[in-house]
């Protein structure tokens, strides 16, 4: 990765650290978008999947801990391999669609971790089905601000792309 892209990439990294600390409707937060993001951009899978578990890690330093954190990470996790597999599709469709994908997916698995953990509902097909039904309206948001992100993300990198040729890969760089 040459000295530009990196430097691209990083003022994307500190604004998706900073946006975790601004007030924001809830599960409406740049990270899902992240992770599609890194994944697409990095080459190399482990700095593709530290990316947005970095950003996690030091937000959840000041921001704290819960139960389902690894529920949390995996499931970013996840999202960044979803990103990778749109390498060769970065148009909008493919990117909105995984945006949307991917937060269906972290519904799914984060949800199902609030029921394991056991705290808030109880260990019984009604349980489960009722931290469903309570996650979707957070699934909304997700779904929002993952698609929001994914504008401003893919959008600014493009724009940079354009107006800093350096910044460009080869076999890397994103299509209009």
């Amino acid at each position: 990765m040459n000295k530009h892209r990196i430097i691209a990439v990083s003022i994307l990294i500190l604004a998706a650290v900073f946006l975790r600390f601004l007030p924001h409707p809830p599960n409406f937060t740049p990270i899902a978008a992240l992770a599609l993001f890194s994944g697409v951009i990095f080459r190399d899978r482990v700095m593709a999947l530290a990316l947005p578990l970095v950003v996690m890690l030091v937000s959840d330093l000041f921001l704290g801990w819960h139960n389902t954190i690894f529920y949390v990470y995996g499931a970013f996790a996840l999202m960044v391999f979803m990103g990778r597999s749109l390498k060769n599709h970065v148009t909008v469709g493919y990117i909105a669609g995984g945006g949307i994908a991917g937060s269906l997916l972290f519904f799914i698995i984060t949800n199902f971790g609030v029921w394991m953990s056991g705290t808030m509902y109880p260990p019984t097909w009604e349980g489960l089905t009722a931290a469903y039904i309570a996650a979707v309206p957070f699934l909304h948001n997700m779904i929002l601000g993952t698609l929001f992100y994914s504008a401003v993300f893919f959008g600014a990198f493009h724009v940079a792309e354009r107006m800093i040729p350096s910044i460009r890969e080869e076999a890397g760089h994103l299509r209009a």
